[in-house]
């Protein structure tokens, strides 16, 4: 089976004709028998005549498995049906030359048709063998390349022989726009079809037949609304989990009214999680469109990451319901979750020939059910409930009757009105160390009872109807998620609905159940994907049912909430078109002069971090009219104000620019601004107390403008002192007294003028006498000729401007504190490798030579390489490397010993650990190359703070899978001991009590564990243990080296592990050192851990790796 091109279209593989060879061989032909002979039903026409028929009866006892049965019928005359058969008689068969197609079927709305050709096929014997082809077109004639739709079909040859059933073969397939036709380029050879004792042709024709079942399409215009009555959800990404989890939550009617009814007046539209799914609620009952859920996640406080991260739905329900508990606290609808969804559980410990027992109540959300190995809900129920024998060495401690053989097991004492049952697909496996899902088949019913899993007999039974059954199609590594949801829980088989993301359709009980049962049944090969399976079930109580699934009407909302997310969708709207008219329109940057003020770089002013005020205009305004908004926004008459645009020039510069408001008043905003968008301007305003009724006139041809600064190179600052009208024909002394009038100093001060000619130049004005010759939007800087200050640090103009032009802002950070803010220094980047040290060194006040520097790896914001104490570039060739758009950043550490001594060091990664074993650190050593391992030891007792009553000694061990191992030799020297991952080496001071050992004593390696050997955590250490001591001993003294109180030690358990086997201890054992010295056959150069013998404590891993579907995903949080 495979897909085929039409002839007269480009083929989408050259080599697609081998390949539909060898898959049509693999297809098996299957004949079905008929009740009714085909003939009956045939209607004879012209060539490429097309028979519409209704799903007959014949049919569906024929190929159940191929359709979807008991559809309304009003739903099979609905162009939107979910399957339908028709048929295509093609006349002057011999003579077929091209492709044919048949009329159009509309099957969930679109186009099917039947596709046949002659083809030429490679028989077995590389001949050329003449074929029929015979495919399934969808929306051939589309344009579009963003629509898909899943289907199956079944191709069928009819016979007119009444007693010969009809040829046929299925496909299944996701028909998109570049396939969108499926089927066989070899159906049956050419002769075979002519052959008239099999009775295909008649009067030279023959008819061809297709059933097909087709999912609801993707990416066309399909009415979820208007087909089922409700609405999708939008998908974000990868949030198909959420959607699904969502719908499922809506449609618990009674959960609904409860959020409906969550006091949210006074809450964040942004941040709030009970706003937010009060309003993806409310939409989802009264939009016709699909809802979006960005608001959600962002109320979640996820970033965009987190939308395109799958997570576990079981994860997430569970996350989402204990917020919403939260939210509900102190409210009218306080406790309605747990009414809803809490049962109990009692677990139990019961002794067989004592009267001891043992029980504890537990509360549970949702239930587990173990699917491996198990056929039905039934089996799994039964499992859950079973009981587990407490013998041996795993006796039960009675107290006074000491170790009992018991019973261990756990009953529900209730259920829920709505229980939710995770099937566990997803388990982990200790062979791969990951997660891994079963696909085995798996039933579960309409109906249930669970009063053989009660404690005790409820009043009312615990009967229990099929609300919601999620789907997962995929692996551990990801997937995708439907949910199928019998809205009004009454069981009917066209209440079913499919919600898949944005669309949902109808669906039959069938496609909602049994086709979820999982597993790779051949009858169900081509109805069901083999990953495609259900996930999790919901059911709901029957005599709860009407309660849960009761009607929410407009009158169940308050009303305040109606009208502020009404308003919402009134400000998206014009928000919406406002976006969708956005290009008629343009932004006009307004400037003022007081902008310019305290700007202390080149031009006029940042235009990063100016203050503008925006006018919104549209494009074909007139000039005219842009003056009337901004003198009435301004309150201004016209005549006391002037725009200047600010223009960009070739040299790096920005400046005002002349706008002949008077020829110019009838032109568009758009010319004018020559289609910049947003477009900057200074408007000049008459100051209120100038004394003149207008701004003086300006003359474009023989005037100019020009603006002024004065630099202080005692305060190393620039000043700004307003801008002058000038003739053309001015010199550079006219200004000198309007300068100093400026400056406030006396007329006749000597000034040194200069021109800001670019960012990195600035132009001494050396002849007072010549003619300015300058444009508009110039910028002349002055300062004083009498004070001149040559031993300040920027004593002209020209060094302020080099300095600001150098200047760079760095933000260091210690790359060995995880998330450190760091801090940031204003330096140049004309810098050398020890002007930086020495800045940051006295910012850190450490010596510079201490501090070791690292350049950012390649546009990422982590650290690179090291800097040499050499390194002979500039810092502006270190941050060329910098992430783009992102604060210039270096990261350093504090070493202990010089930088310019590491050439002769070598360096040592290792932990160092704390004598309660309660959390380890990174150490960098740097001992000396041709060292030996107990250098590494002197350098490490240099920087590690020992404990006070300790023996002052250290020692170093290999840390291996959270299990310790003996370290190297102290006399091995460095070379001969691998430094690198992935050994991974600890220091740590030797307790006094394991100094000194005598021939009895010796150091038992020990691990944490939770159930399984192979899971162990935190962190190893070694214990001393004695030939015969009591292992109570044993046990008093680990508790006191772990510092934990008495009532958590209770619940520890200890084994002694050989070959990854445990031997649990029990009580009034002693200790034997021989049960942890290696076997002979143990291989002691293996850096395996498991092959020496070590001391397991098992017990709750406080801080647990959750066993995950994608290890690489972090865990659902929802921050606010």
């Amino acid at each position: 089976m495979n897909h085929t091109p039409a002839p007269d279209r480009p083929q989408h593989d050259s080599n697609v004709n081998q390949v539909e060879e060898m898959e049509t061989q693999e297809v098996e032909t299957v004949e079905a028998a008929t009740e009714k002979p085909w003939e009956d039903d045939l209607m004879k026409g012209p060539n490429g005549e097309v028979v519409m028929t209704e799903v007959m009866k014949s049919q569906e006892t024929t190929s159940s498995d191929m359709h979807l049965s008991g559809l309304d019928a009003e739903m099979e005359d609905d162009e939107a049906r979910s399957e339908a058969t028709f048929r295509f008689t093609v006349h002057n068969f011999r003579s077929l030359k091209d492709s044919v197609l048949s009329p159009p079927c509309y099957v969930r709305n679109l186009p099917w048709k039947i596709m046949v050709m002659p083809r030429q096929t490679p028989s077995p014997d590389r001949q050329q063998q003449k074929s029929l082809g015979f495919f399934l077109q969808c929306n051939g004639e589309s344009e579009s390349s963003s629509w898909s739709c899943y289907a199956m079909a079944e191709l069928r040859l009819i016979s007119n022989k009444p007693e010969t059933e009809p040829f046929f073969r299925k496909i299944q397939h996701l028909f998109y726009s570049k396939e969108n036709d499926w089927g066989f380029s070899h159906f049956m050879a050419w002769n075979d079809v002519l052959d008239p004792e099999k009775g295909y042709i008649k009067d030279d024709a023959i008819t061809l037949e297709v059933h097909v079942t087709a999912e609801a399409p993707h990416g066309v215009s399909w009415d979820s609304k208007k087909h089922t009555g409700y609405v999708g959800l939008k998908n974000q990404g990868a949030t198909c989990y959420m959607n699904s989890l969502l719908q499922t939550l809506y449609f618990t009617n009674q959960l609904r009214k409860a959020v409906y009814k969550m006091p949210t007046e006074s809450d964040d539209s942004t941040r709030s999680v009970a706003l937010a799914l009060q309003r993806v609620f409310y939409e989802l009952q009264f939009s016709d469109k699909p809802v979006g859920t960005k608001k959600l996640t962002k109320s979640f406080g996820w970033e965009t990451l987190d939308s395109f991260m799958q997570h576990d739905v079981q994860e997430f329900l569970r996350v989402l319901l204990d917020k919403l508990e939260s939210k509900m606290k102190g409210t009218c609808v306080e406790g309605t979750v747990p009414r809803l969804f809490e049962g109990k559980m009692t677990s139990y410990i019961k002794c067989k020939n004592v009267n001891v027992s043992s029980t504890r109540v537990e509360t549970f959300y949702d239930i587990q059910l173990n699917i491996k190995g198990k056929k039905n809900i039934d089996e799994s129920f039964k499992d859950y409930i079973s009981t587990e024998t407490l013998d041996g060495e795993n006796k039960y401690d009675a107290g006074e009757h000491g170790l009992q053989e018991a019973e261990k097991g756990v009953i529900f004492a209730s259920f829920p009105p709505v229980l939710h049952l995770h099937l566990m697909r997803f388990q982990y496996d200790p062979i791969t160390d990951s997660s891994v899902k079963f696909n085995d088949r798996f039933e579960f019913y309409e109906h249930i009872n669970l009063d053989a899993y009660l404690q005790e007999k409820p009043e009312t039974p615990a009967d229990y109807t099929l609300h919601a059954v999620l789907v997962h199609s995929g692996d551990n590594h990801g997937g995708h998620y439907v949910v199928f949801i019998n809205p009004k829980g009454d069981g009917k088989v066209s209440n079913w609905c499919k919600f898949d993301d944005d669309v949902v359709s109808r669906c039959t009980k069938q496609e909602a159940i049994e086709y979820n049962y999982g597993g790779h049944d051949e009858d169900m090969a081509l109805t069901v994907r083999h990953c495609t399976n259900a996930y999790m079930l919901v059911y709901i109580r029957d005599s709860q049912l009407k309660t849960v699934l009761q009607e929410v009407t407009q009158a169940d909302i308050p009303t305040e909430l109606s009208e502020r997310l009404a308003e919402e969708k009134r400000i998206e709207t014009i928000r919406r078109k406002e976006r969708n008219e956005a290009h008629l329109y343009m932004n006009v940057n307004v400037v003022l002069e007081e902008a310019f003020d305290g700007h202390q770089g080149n031009d006029l002013y940042d235009p990063e971090r100016a203050h503008y005020r925006v006018f919104r205009v549209r494009k074909q305004a007139t000039v005219a009219e842009l003056m009337d908004m901004l003198a009435e926004n301004f309150r201004y008459p016209l005549k006391h104000l002037r725009p200047w645009p600010f223009s960009a020039r070739s040299n790096q510069t920005c400046r005002p620019t002349c706008l002949d408001i008077l020829n110019d008043q009838n032109k568009t905003v758009a010319d004018v601004s020559e289609n910049m968008n947003p477009w900057n301007i200074f408007l000049e305003m008459l100051p209120p107390d100038s004394g003149f009724s207008a701004l003086p006139p300006f003359d474009k041809e023989n005037d100019v403008v020009l603006f002024f600064k004065f630099y202080d190179p005692k305060q190393k600052r620039i000043h700004y002192c307003g801008h002058h009208y000038l003739p053309i024909a001015s010199k550079p002394a006219d200004l000198i007294p309007i300068l100093n009038k400026r400056a406030g100093f006396p007329p006749d001060t000597p000034l040194v003028l200069y021109e800001e000619i670019k960012p990195d130049y600035v132009e001494k004005i050396n002849n007072y006498n010549d003619p300015l010759e300058k444009m508009d939007g110039d910028i002349i800087v002055f300062e004083r000729a009498d004070h001149r200050h040559d031993e300040l640090e920027l004593p002209t103009c020209q060094d302020y401007f080099k300095y600001i032009f150098y200047k760079v802002e760095v933000q260091f950070v210690d790359k060995s504190v995880p998330n450190d803010p760091g801090f940031t220094m204003e330096l140049s980047m004309q810098m050398r490798y020890d002007q930086m040290a020495r800045a940051v060194g006295q910012r850190l006040n450490v010596d510079p030579y201490l501090i070791q520097f690292f350049k950012c790896q390649n546009y990422k914001d982590t650290p690179g390489l090291p800097l040499r104490y050499s390194y002979d570039g500039i810092l502006k060739d270190l941050l060329v490397y910098c992430k783009p758009k992102c604060p210039k950043k270096l990261f350093y550490q504090i070493l202990s010993i010089k930088v310019n001594e590491l050439d002769n060091k070598k360096q040592f990664k290792c932990l160092w650990v704390g004598p309660n074993y309660k959390e380890d650190k990174e150490l960098i050593l740097y001992p000396n190359k041709g060292g030996k391992v107990a250098d590494i030891l002197e350098e490490a007792a240099k920087v590690v703070e020992m404990s006070p009553d300790g023996s002052g000694k250290l020692r170093i061990v290999e840390v291996s899978c959270h299990k310790v191992l003996p370290g190297p030799d102290p006399e091995l020297t460095l070379d001969q001991v691998t430094i690198s991952p992935p050994r991974l080496y600890r220091i740590e001071e030797i307790p006094r009590d394991e100094l000194n050992l005598s021939e009895l004593e010796m150091l038992v390696p020990c691990a944490h564990f939770h159930k399984q050997v192979y899971a162990t955590f935190g962190i190893p250490f070694y214990t001393r243990v004695k030939h015969q001591e009591p292992f109570q001993d044993v046990k008093d003294r680990l508790q006191r080296k772990l510092d934990i109180p008495d009532k958590e030690w209770e619940k520890y358990n200890f084994a002694i592990v050989t070959n990854g086997r445990p031997n649990y201890i029990s009580e009034g054992a002693v200790v034997n050192i021989f049960d942890f010295r290696p076997s002979s056959n143990t291989n002691l150069s293996l850096p395996d851990a498991t092959a020496r013998p070590w001391l397991g404590l098992e017990h709750i891993n406080k801080t647990p790796k959750r066993s995950r579907v994608n290890y690489l995903e972090k865990a659902i949080k929802i921050y606010n």
